[in-house]
């Protein structure tokens, strides 16, 4: 597929174009992680506990048992939203910090990409390198809406959620990543999302993003490089089998009492995913591990705008991949049924979600790839599921609210694209749902929208089914005001186990509704500085 001089001549088939010209004066001389990090897999029994050593952490190698024991003051396992800030946060406080994360830049998804619930029906994007979910986010950067913020803190009883402290932290983290609500050219999808809206008499927001409003990617200044810089260490290429714990003291609030390794406290920041079978391996109890995992399921729609729409400039795959979005309101403006914001798809992807109708076809739809706008569609589920094993999910959606919610979604979601001038839209159900809007009149048109549902998962054995995606998922050690309602206090600890805490968006109460990141790391922010008092105490 490639010419004389080296082209690849599928992509300049689907007008697909990668920029190769990159700015000497860009390039970064140094990694700033790399003085953090000890890659294991580089390493044998030996020279594992010289290198932990050289970075300037205590060790001691027990010949008799073949361990190799590290003493820092707090051990994090995970290094994503919640753990880079937890380490940050707690090594400018004067901790010794040590992190273990699963894999390296080899592996930017959990199980590569291929990660689904137990039934097949919904597939789960899970950020699995060095920096977990804050890697592979899309740069959205929305506080923790009032709405969510009020739930937690009225219906929950989490006083945390209406303090001054929680709106300190999402400030400092939106601050410290340096988020803008501004954005100087949007691309083609966010183009047609702002114009499809405008032209309906819709409200279209900007979204904020940690991105500067000239540029598309997301900044290089994170929490890690802060942890780093005041000595944390990095060993990546492990695993985390199980917490170590022992009986306490008789007279203990807790019944058990984590030991880490030889560390004064240890916080799992595994994810909604991981943290919960870490925890049940380790012998926890508690009823609520596992359970309330939401997801935000997602589904599509599309829309085919030809170069020749001279307002509409660039291509699907340019521009911040999030600069717009538009909520669908109820009927009477109380609630939020659904958020409808822009993808990011490759090549690749976008293959993937074609539905097969001949092999014509899909060559056709290809050729249509750079002007092919994707909407997505995510809702604030209110069915839940269960992680009890890893790699095990068990989720439902609920059947009148999320179904319904997502409906409303799909269709204000095509009307949009419609409005903006869309020579054709449709969905991926596996049917190849879709019309022709140049020259369909506006009755034929509105029949088909409304004919649009949120159709069961591929494994539900219905004649017709669609593919639904997670890329946040939380809820699933959630922060309770008692045992019997969560798994942790609002310090982050487990109700269980002193000296163990959690980190992630595992602690979100219920979902959010909307991008997660500022909301995981500003929860993240205040457990760590609650830490970092509990352990000064001591």
């Amino acid at each position: 597929m490639y010419d004389e001089n080296g082209e690849n001549q599928a992509w300049e088939a689907i007008g697909y174009h990668v920029d190769n010209d990159e700015s000497t004066s860009n390039i970064q001389k140094e990694r700033p992680l790399e003085k953090g990090i000890v890659e294991a897999m580089n390493e044998d029994d030996l020279s594992l506990a010289q290198s932990l050593s050289n970075k300037g952490l205590e060790i001691d190698i027990d010949a008799n048992s073949n361990i190799l024991k590290v003493k820092c003051d707090v051990v994090i396992v995970g290094s994503g939203c919640g753990g880079g800030v937890a380490a940050a946060v707690l090594a400018s406080s004067g901790l010794k910090i040590f992190l273990l994360e699963g894999s390296s830049l080899n592996e930017l998804y959990e199980q590569g990409g291929t990660f689904a619930t137990s039934d097949g029906k919904i597939v789960l994007l899970a950020g699995s390198t060095i920096g977990g979910g804050s890697a592979v986010n899309w740069s959205a950067s929305i506080k923790t809406p009032d709405y969510v913020l009020t739930d937690w803190s009225e219906n929950h009883n989490l006083p945390l959620f209406s303090s001054q402290e929680y709106l300190y932290a999402m400030d400092t983290v939106c601050e410290r990543i340096s988020v803008t609500d501004t954005c100087v050219v949007e691309g083609l999808q966010n183009q047609v999302l702002r114009k499809g809206c405008n032209e309906l008499g819709l409200q279209v927001d900007y979204v904020p993003r940690n991105s500067s409003e000239h540029h598309y990617c997301g900044t290089d200044v994170t929490w890690l490089v802060d942890a780093v810089e005041h000595g944390a260490v990095i060993l990546t290429r492990c695993k985390a089998e199980k917490f170590i714990l022992e009986n306490n003291k008789e007279g203990c609030v807790r019944r058990k009492k984590c030991l880490g390794v030889m560390a004064k406290a240890t916080i799992s920041s595994c994810g909604a995913l991981s943290t919960p079978p870490l925890m049940i391996s380790s012998g926890l109890k508690n009823k609520n591990i596992g359970r309330h995992l939401h997801l935000h399921p997602v589904l599509m729609t599309w829309g085919h705008f030809p170069d020749t729409m001279s307002d509409l400039k660039g291509k699907s795959y340019e521009g911040g991949i999030i600069t717009s979005v538009h909520k669908v309101l109820s009927d009477d403006d109380s609630k939020v049924r659904a958020i409808i914001e822009t993808p990011s798809l490759g090549p690749g992807a976008f293959s993937t979600m074609i539905p097969w109708e001949s092999g014509f076809d899909f060559k056709e739809r290809m050729l249509r790839y750079s002007r092919t706008v994707h909407f997505i569609t995510i809702i604030q589920d209110k069915g839940c599921g269960e992680v009890k094993s890893e790699g095990r999910i068990n989720y439902e959606l609920d059947e009148e609210f999320d179904k319904e919610n997502m409906k409303h979604g799909l269709q204000r979601a095509l009307r949009i694209l419609i409005a903006a001038g869309a020579v054709e839209v449709g969905t991926h159900r596996s049917d190849g749902q879709r019309i022709v809007c140049s020259g369909t009149n506006e009755m034929e048109l509105n029949k088909f929208v409304e004919s649009v549902y949120a159709a069961e998962g591929p494994m539900s054995h219905q004649e017709t089914w669609n593919m639904y995606a997670s890329a946040h998922q939380m809820g699933s050690c959630r922060i309770g005001i008692t045992d019997k309602e969560g798994t942790v206090d609002e310090n982050g600890q487990n109700w269980e186990a002193e000296g163990l805490f959690v980190c992630d968006a595992s602690l979100f109460p219920t979902a959010i509704g909307i991008n997660p990141m500022i909301t995981i790391q500003s929860i993240a922010y205040c457990v760590a500085k609650r830490i970092a008092l509990i352990l000064r105490m001591k």
